[in-house]
């Protein structure tokens, strides 16, 4: 067992995740295919697969719990995450994942295909550009903006009982007071983790 599996497994335990073998071969997989593309694509800035491990895969897979409804979409994946190692798990749900970056949304389409996940989509697309035929009952975001410049971007492609789940890192205070919708405070806790980990689930919008 490498020391990227084991730590992995570690943290999937901590979690109180399955590690099916499967699984945990599809989520190294994933990292390995960030390892080799980065060189080209520049991807993350994130090099070594250990680190891969906690801050890419453990701390998408850290949210799985907070995910609502069937139908996901991922605003500003980038290389995917959070939405391919949470697809991984959740095979019942429709993940379609959005980004402006052509280079990142040509890497994700390839992933999806190596990795067979038959229920990942991948659109080139700015979130503002984009009209989805269906809309969404969760709108995940990572990394991506302000909360309310997020919900701004984002509040077309949420169903009427949606939900917005923005992931951070310390608690943006600042930012939740400039909120003008219902939001709830989740801590997240990610294995092998120090730094802060929070998820802002946002609902009842107002105009």
């Amino acid at each position: 067992m490498t020391p990227e599996e084991k730590l992995l497994r570690d943290g999937l335990n901590t979690l109180k995740l399955s590690t099916n073998d499967d699984k945990v071969a599809k989520l190294l997989a994933f990292i390995a295919l960030i390892e080799k593309w980065n060189k080209a694509y520049n991807l993350t800035a994130i090099r070594r697969r250990d680190e891969m491990v906690n801050l890419h895969l453990l701390d998408s897979i850290a949210i799985l719990p907070y995910l609502e409804g069937k139908q996901i979409i991922d605003v500003g994946t980038g290389a995917g995450l959070p939405s391919i190692p949470l697809s991984i798990f959740r095979p019942d749900i429709e993940f379609q994942l959005l980004d402006s970056n052509a280079k990142k949304t040509r890497f994700v389409q390839q992933a999806i295909l190596e990795l067979k996940l038959s229920n990942v989509k991948v659109t080139h697309s700015r979130v503002e550009n984009f009209q989805p035929e269906k809309l969404f009952d969760t709108v995940l975001t990572r990394a991506f903006a302000r909360l309310p410049e997020i919900i701004d971007l984002t509040q077309h492609l949420i169903s009427k009982n949606g939900v917005l789940l923005c992931m951070k890192g310390q608690m943006p205070e600042e930012e939740l007071a400039a909120v003008n919708a219902q939001t709830t405070l989740i801590s997240i806790s990610v294995p092998h983790l120090e730094a802060e980990r929070c998820l802002v689930k946002i609902t009842h919008f107002k105009s």
